[in-house]
């Protein structure tokens, strides 16, 4: 079973930066080495809109990223702590969206994040 979850969130104003953390941790018959493989990413979720990918950071360092954060959002992973972080730049109010961190199928619980002077 694999747990994930998610910090960092909060107001911010335009324009300002954020960074997101995500602690993953697993259990049960799941080798600990399986996340050391697996694609790690961000998802987010506007008022009133779907799900929407954010970015992702493959197990061999490739990363991809939705296009209304291309230039502005980095994502990075740490494979020895388990840890995917999501740096955002040049926040703007449709930013504002509940974040949440995603790997093998499981979810974390979302961090809000605020964009608004």
């Amino acid at each position: 079973q694999v747990q994930l979850v998610e910090s960092g969130g909060g107001l911010v104003q335009p324009g300002g930066s954020l960074r997101l953390s995500c602690q993953v941790s697993i259990s049960g018959d799941i080798s600990g080495d399986i996340l050391s493989t697996s694609a790690l990413g961000w998802y987010r979720q506007r008022p009133g809109k779907q799900r929407e990918l954010v970015a992702l950071a493959g197990p061999s360092g490739g990363t991809s990223y939705g296009s209304s954060v291309k230039g502005r959002f980095t994502v990075s992973r740490d494979n020895i702590e388990n840890m995917v972080y999501l740096q955002m730049d040049s926040l703007q109010p449709e930013d504002t969206a509940v974040y949440f961190c995603f790997a093998r199928g499981a979810w974390g619980r979302g961090t809000q994040v605020t964009v608004s002077s």
